[in-house]
């Protein structure tokens, strides 16, 4: 009997402790189930920003890409747009060629002469000349005579190189360019500073975007211009107060050889002289003889072009004065340089009658050689001096 009792109290128990035990364990399962949810969001929500990230970076390299691209681009336009203006131009020498070489293979097989065809070609070869008098300003009419004295200005000790004055400015200031690859400009007050000692203290130092290559780079006007290194033929026009690349063009037919053969790193050498701005350079398609070409250094476009008689052979450098070529020759192995082949623009000089000039009292070689129109001087670089030299001067005949 008190057995039965004791079972009827024990069933309610367990019954209560046994559903207890269910409801605690559901919980647990629930709180489970919860845990794996949040951190599956967890999961997810980390993927997610991950990949936001990912698309940002991703996102930043194709606008890098893409502002590269623009900025090839760009450059491509104003290499195309150059190239066509040149092309344009030689086009127009190509047709005047060819109706001339047309009329004259006309006039050979009549038997009688056109003279009224003779009158013209008379008429449009005096017309050409004139103009081109017209745009070299037929005032300069002088040629050199001699070189006559030297001062070296400085010993710098670096082989290759350029320095000069901006003829096109009134200031004093003296510029140096050292070195045949490079994109550090000094810029001396005077002359005197730049003869001191500590040179390199006394400069402000203008430091270009774009390298230059050789030594045949000239400053006229507050503008430096230059062939840019890794490029064939790519002239840059820099503006040294704003610094700045203010211009570029391409120059047809250079860079493919030497300007000079003694001078290997200079493919193409700027000049100035009292009518402007001034490339010379060597072409193989001319046997490798010296080709000038006129440049407008306001709009950087080719003016006119001409191949003359002069080898770069032996050449170690040249200069333009009053629309006159000068070449200067030396020695593979170094000597005394002397200018032995002169070409005027004008046709005004017979070149076979002038003598060879030589520089005076010094054995080496020239880097570079650079005429300065308005101190009527000669601003060279030879075996790492800065020199300059004086020269006498005759009427063009």
């Amino acid at each position: 009997m008190v057995v039965l009792k004791l079972r009827f109290l024990l069933v309610p128990f367990f019954t209560s402790v046994m559903g207890e035990a269910q409801y605690v364990m559901q919980d647990a399962a629930l709180m489970n189930y919860i845990d794996r949810r949040f951190l599956s969001l967890e999961k997810r929500l980390e993927k997610c920003n991950q990949d936001i990230l990912d698309y940002v970076e991703e996102f930043r390299d194709f606008s890098k890409t893409i502002m590269s691209r623009l900025a090839v681009l760009n450059n491509h336009k104003t290499e195309v747009k150059t190239e066509v203006e040149n092309l344009l131009t030689r086009v127009e020498r190509a047709q005047r060629d060819i109706d001339y070489f047309g009329s004259v293979t006309d006039s050979n097989t009549c038997i009688e002469v056109d003279e009224d065809l003779v009158k013209q070609q008379l008429f449009e070869e005096a017309e050409e000349k004139r103009k081109l008098k017209l745009m070299l300003n037929a005032s300069c009419d002088y040629m050199l005579a001699g070189i006559k004295s030297l001062k070296i200005v400085k010993k710098t000790g670096e082989m290759h190189g350029s320095w000069m004055k901006d003829p096109g400015k009134k200031h004093t200031k003296i510029y140096l360019l050292s070195g045949s690859v490079n994109n550090v400009i000094l810029e001396f007050a005077n002359i005197l500073a730049f003869m001191e000692s500590n040179h390199t203290q006394k400069a402000r130092r203008v430091t270009l975007p774009l390298p230059w290559k050789g030594t045949g780079h000239i400053i006229y006007q507050g503008f430096l211009f230059y062939h840019r290194y890794g490029s064939l033929n790519e002239i840059i026009k820099y503006n040294i107060q704003k610094r700045n690349v203010s211009d570029q063009m391409l120059l047809p037919g250079a860079g493919r050889i030497p300007a000079y053969q003694l001078s290997p790193a200079t493919k193409i050498d700027l000049a100035i002289d009292e009518q402007g701005l001034w490339a010379i350079h060597a072409e193989p398609d001319t046997g490798g003889n010296i080709v000038i070409t006129k440049i407008n250094h306001m709009t950087m476009t080719v003016e006119h072009t001409w191949d003359t008689s002069c080898s770069s052979k032996d050449a170690e450098a040249a200069f333009m004065a009053c629309n006159t070529l000068y070449v200067v020759y030396n020695f593979p192995s170094g000597g005394t340089s002397r200018i032995q082949c002169v070409y005027d623009v004008l046709g005004t000089v017979n070149t076979y009658e002038i003598p060879v000039l030589h520089f005076p009292k010094r054995q080496g070689s020239h880097s570079t050689i650079h005429y300065n129109p308005k101190e009527k001087q000669l601003f060279a670089w030879g075996d790492g001096s800065q020199i300059i030299y004086k020269f006498q001067t005759m009427q063009k005949v």
